[in-house]
């Protein structure tokens, strides 16, 4: 054999394509994959002894909202000790570019609320250094970063280049249609992965109004789904839409749609649609549960009242739980909604100094034992506790059965982790560690090779990551080793370390023993390496983009 740069020794090659494991030796040279031999035939290289660890493809994250967290944290933690080396961002339609100076307080208002960011950590973290969507991509470049990473273009912020402050106001003219699509057109050609767009009821954004690709008309629609027609590539990411909408985006587009979904006893019957229909359903691989309080209380945004909420500053939330007038609307619009119902079933007290004695109780009981609304019970729950107080509420995915059945069909495409976004409510960032813990190790539903092929191969094709998610010759050297027994993640902790001391929840990762990316070193023996010698990540541009520069 030729000299090798570096040679990961004996262990189980698990090469994310679905084939059996096997003892082996991988071979890396000048980033890539140079080959895969059998164990301890490979010499002459820096050697790295796997003896007892899984050597699997980096884990791909498809479902990211990193997208302004990533300017400040290049490592965009905590993905990247979980075994993540690529990630998708701009999913669900949102993002930070394209970004005039006039609408970048819209689209920092637009996150806190849709996708539960600071808008305090925005303001003081985002470097806008740069305006069209190109440009975005090109700021990144320029970064050391610890993980690849990629991006949609959104509906809404195109929608917002366009329409401005009235983008969650009104339908857009035949004009500015014809801008919008030509804004599409030019962040594929600058790079974009796709088109992401958004038309879900509880996705509320600036100032409590909807987010702006929910004011978009069919033909709007239709017409940005046909700039990736008018390119010839590119995937549509589209959520909160009915399935023959669906099939009609697609055409439009002319390329494949990938639907966020969920693991429900209906799903897999949605899912043989979708496939005849070229389509793929994206599912999360952990129940939805957040920790809300309710100073961002998104969750109940399907409440009119509660859009009065979303609208007022967060200072002002206080007055409005006070007022009764706002509490007798709120009154009437959760019973009017039967979805909210159920879903206000799902508030269990979590995180309180105050309220001890209520710690895993439900609101629905509570306010049953007060004999009150659930609504009064909620806010007084928090009003005595000036709005600190944490509610855990079950958004879905939670039949496991259900889940478990999606998992074991081949053709769904994990991701949703959220990454990113709700920062200080969830920390699904944890899924790969997450899915090999429990639907392998503990729950059988998996073999390691079939969870493995959830985690690389097959999101990294079908989101078009040409040259990832795979341990073949010539495949960039993404990989991750990892215990098999012990691989999982640790108790959420609440930290504060977010631009201007903003709080979010964080797990480390278990049995995470070493990384590399493109080749170079980014974890060893558990630990992150420091500094930009640990950041080769490249920013992965679309199909258009390399067909341009071709």
């Amino acid at each position: 054999m030729t000299e090798a740069r570096l040679i990961l020794r004996g262990g189980l090659v698990v090469d994310g394509t679905g084939a059996p494991a096997r003892s082996g030796d991988v071979v890396v040279e000048g980033g890539r994959i140079a080959a895969v031999v059998d164990a301890g035939d490979a010499r002459d290289g820096e050697v790295v002894d796997l003896d007892g660890l899984a050597l699997a493809p980096g884990f791909v994250d498809i479902h990211t909202h990193y997208d302004a967290q990533i300017l400040w944290d290049p490592d965009v933690s905590p993905s990247s000790a979980h075994g993540v080396t690529s990630i998708v961002m701009g999913n669900c339609g949102f993002g930070i570019a394209p970004a005039r100076a006039e609408n970048r307080e819209t689209l920092i208002r637009t996150l806190e609320n849709v996708e539960g960011m600071s808008a305090d950590a925005l303001t003081a973290g985002i470097d806008w250094c740069f305006e069209s969507f190109a440009d975005y991509l090109d700021a990144l470049s320029r970064r050391p970063l610890r993980v690849n990473a990629g991006a949609f273009v959104g509906h809404s912020p195109v929608r917002i280049d366009v329409l401005g402050s009235e983008a969650s106001d009104r339908a857009a003219s035949a004009g500015e249609i014809a801008t919008m699509t030509g804004l599409v057109v030019d962040a594929m050609r600058g790079g974009a992965l796709g088109l992401a767009t958004s038309n879900v009821a509880i996705h509320n954004g600036a100032y409590g109004k909807p987010v702006p690709s929910r004011l978009a008309e069919w033909d709007e629609h239709l017409a940005l789904a046909g700039a990736l027609r008018a390119v010839g590539a590119g995937l549509m990411e589209a959520a909160g839409f009915a399935d023959e909408q669906l099939e009609e985006l697609s055409r439009a587009a002319g390329r494949s749609i990938c639907v966020p979904g969920s693991g429900t006893p209906d799903a897999l019957g949605r899912l043989d649609r979708l496939e005849r229909a070229g389509m793929s359903l994206q599912v999360p691989c952990r129940p939805l549960v957040f920790q809300v309080s309710m100073i961002d209380p998104f969750p109940l945004g399907v409440i009119p009242a509660f859009h009065e909420v979303l609208a007022a500053g967060r200072a002002d939330r206080a007055a409005l739980y006070r007022d009764e007038r706002w509490r007798h609307r709120a009154r009437e619009g959760f019973d009017q909604h039967a979805p909210t119902a159920r879903q206000l079933t799902q508030f269990f007290v979590a995180d309180t100094e105050l309220h001890r004695d209520l710690l895993d109780r439900s609101v629905m009981d509570i306010a049953a034992e007060r004999g009150v609304h659930p609504i009064d019970a909620l806010v007084d729950l928090a009003l005595a506790e000036e709005l600190r107080t944490r509610f855990r509420v079950v958004f879905g995915n939670d039949d496991i059965a259900a889940l478990g059945a999606m998992l074991r069909d081949e053709r769904t495409v994990v991701g949703l982790s959220d990454a990113g976004a709700h920062a200080s409510q969830i920390c699904d960032a944890v899924f790969a560690t997450s899915l090999l813990a429990e639907w392998v190790r503990e729950r059988g539903v998996l073999t390691l090779e079939q969870g493995v092929r959830h985690l690389t191969s097959h999101p990294a094709s079908v989101f078009g990551l040409t040259g990832r998610g795979s341990i073949t010759p010539g495949s960039f050297a993404d990989l991750v080793a990892f215990d098999p027994a012990a691989i999982g993640h640790g108790p959420l902790r609440r930290v504060h370390d977010l631009p201007g001391g903003a709080d979010r929840l964080l797990a480390d990762s278990i049995g995470i023993h070493h990384m590399w990316v493109n080749g170079t070193a980014t974890r060893c023996d558990g630990h992150d390496l420091p500094g930009d010698g640990a950041r080769p990540g490249h920013v992965i541009r679309g199909a258009a983009w390399r067909g341009a520069k071709a």
